[in-house]
């Protein structure tokens, strides 16, 4: 495929928790190539609502990256309307629903939210969502703490509920046609690098891009690496 180098329009979905504030070394990296929108996903508590709110914010045609739950939205919104997307980056996410346990998990944390203790729920969360290494990172861990609470309880209990009550997307990835990135940290717990992979072999001609020293929030943990392949990805022509 040939490049592109012209802005493009770019809809970023940000996951669980998280805000604009997640993309923002994205938004700057790349503002000689793309033109951002960052969809709010905390007043929705379904997928398919979120979905809505996407394609009616958005462009008529759009490059979409999702990073966790902004990935599940992102492959529904492709799912939907795949006429206006053209270009797909999916970044720290997974295809599949929720095990059991996974889904007790999450139950465990509402529960634990509506009993007043949300601010909690983040002190609960970080180690799965940062690498080891960034625990002690003053901005990374300052970003996350301010984003959970920017979300907070309500949109948490939203966004949690949407998650539970997602479909399968598998069916959704041999049908992509557009220039397709999946990205993964190395050490991410809660969307192991098996994930990513079972996303990115079930998509035709997917690049796959693992990115080493980093847990779930790769836009933030190692904004050079994902910046670089989100570049490469951008450039690819539709």
């Amino acid at each position: 495929m040939g490049a592109v180098t012209e802005r493009q329009d770019l809809v970023l979905l940000p996951g669980l928790l998280c805000d604009a504030r997640l993309w923002a070394p994205q938004i700057e990296a790349l503002s000689d190539i793309a033109r951002p929108l960052v969809v709010d996903l905390t007043r929705d508590d379904s997928i398919a609502a979120m979905t809505e709110r996407v394609l009616s914010e958005a462009p008529a045609r759009f490059a979409l990256a999702g990073l966790s739950m902004g990935g599940y939205v992102a492959l529904e919104t492709l799912r939907r309307a795949p006429e206006r997307i053209t270009h797909i980056a999916l970044i720290d996410t997974r295809a599949t629903q929720d095990t059991p346990e996974e889904t007790q998990r999450r139950r465990d944390l509402l529960a634990l939210s509506e009993r007043g203790q949300f601010r909690g729920v983040t002190r609960q969360l970080l180690p799965r969502l940062i690498h080891t290494d960034r625990l002690e990172d003053a901005d990374v861990t300052g970003t996350v703490y301010a984003m959970a609470e920017a979300v907070g309880k309500v949109g948490f209990l939203r966004q949690q509920t949407a998650i539970m009550g997602r479909p399968d997307l598998r069916p959704v990835l041999p049908g992509v046609r557009v220039p397709s990135l999946v990205v993964v940290g190395r050490q991410d717990i809660l969307t192991p690098p098996a994930m990513a992979l079972e996303i990115a072999a079930g998509i035709p001609d997917a690049r796959l891009q693992v990115i080493e020293d980093c847990g779930h929030l790769a836009t933030l943990e190692r904004p050079v690496e994902t910046n670089a392949a989100l570049r490469r990805w951008l450039t690819q022509a539709p």
